[in-house]
């Protein structure tokens, strides 16, 4: 099993030294991590019954963030006390990482290698964060597969991509690429973003099951994201599970809404 998609590795090795400038190539990313950070942590949270008002709320899970890039999501998951190996396919990206957390005086293992490979290492997490990663592999199927593997008994998975259809072809390849200038030309290909119909199947092949979705919303005349529970139509994120004999129901519905 590989998952290595070369063409999509190169686009990332290229813009590996702007990871943290929030004026780069990743300015889409910055503009989304406050977003997206809050609802990581409320699911973890939810999940694990940790409390955010406490210093370091995710003390003693171990976490994965499978295409950690530069480590904007592994740094504020390691500084709310989670055990982080940051993996990512793209060489470049990996000492951009790790000098960033060692500025921030942050302890995360970052590792240049691929979901399918900490696999047959035997790595096994409490949480994976699989953000806006799934676009960009050779094989859906088993990346999500492995990802599945990866997972402990009762493990979250939290999976966000792009729908597929006319209008996320308009937002994020017209406008996000070819308007704003957002991202390089060519960043994404239509062809490789998923339906949530498809991503729940995925899902259900590897034995795991979805127990939410959100959609993320960019707000044009606020300029700024938000959370949806009804629009999916362009960016959005699947709470995943693997199920034990018995799981514990929780309410895993947004505090905000």
């Amino acid at each position: 099993m590989n998952t290595l998609n070369p063409k999509e590795i190169e686009k990332f090795q290229a813009m590996a030294n702007e990871w943290w400038d929030p004026q780069g190539k990743f300015k889409p990313l910055h503009q989304l991590n406050p977003t997206r950070l809050d609802y990581i942590k409320q699911q973890i949270a939810t999940h694990y019954d940790r409390d955010l008002t406490h210093k370091q709320p995710f003390k003693g899970l171990r976490l994965l963030d499978i295409g950690c890039g530069g480590g904007l999501l592994s740094e504020p998951m390691s500084a709310l006390g989670a055990d982080v190996l940051g993996a990512d396919a793209a060489p470049n990206n990996i000492p951009v990482a790790q000098l960033h957390a060692k500025q921030a005086g942050l302890t995360i293992d970052y590792r240049n290698t691929l979901a399918e490979h900490l696999l047959e290492e035997g790595e096994q997490f409490d949480v994976i964060l699989n953000m806006e990663v799934i676009e960009h592999v050779a094989d859906p199927n088993a990346f999500i597969d492995a990802c599945g593997g990866l997972l402990k008994p009762n493990g979250l998975m939290l999976c966000s991509t792009i729908n597929r259809n006319i209008k996320s072809y308009i937002v994020a390849i017209f406008g996000a690429e070819r308007v704003m200038r957002w991202l390089p030309v060519g960043t994404h290909q239509w062809g490789q973003f998923i339906k949530p119909t498809e991503l729940k199947e995925m899902v259900q092949q590897a034995t795991l099951t979805c127990i939410q979705q959100h959609g993320f919303v960019f707000n044009p005349l606020r300029w700024r994201w938000s959370i949806s529970t009804k629009d999916l139509s362009v960016n959005y994120v699947m709470s995943i599970v693997k199920p034990m004999d018995s799981i514990d129901k929780k309410d895993y519905s947004l505090r905000s809404e």
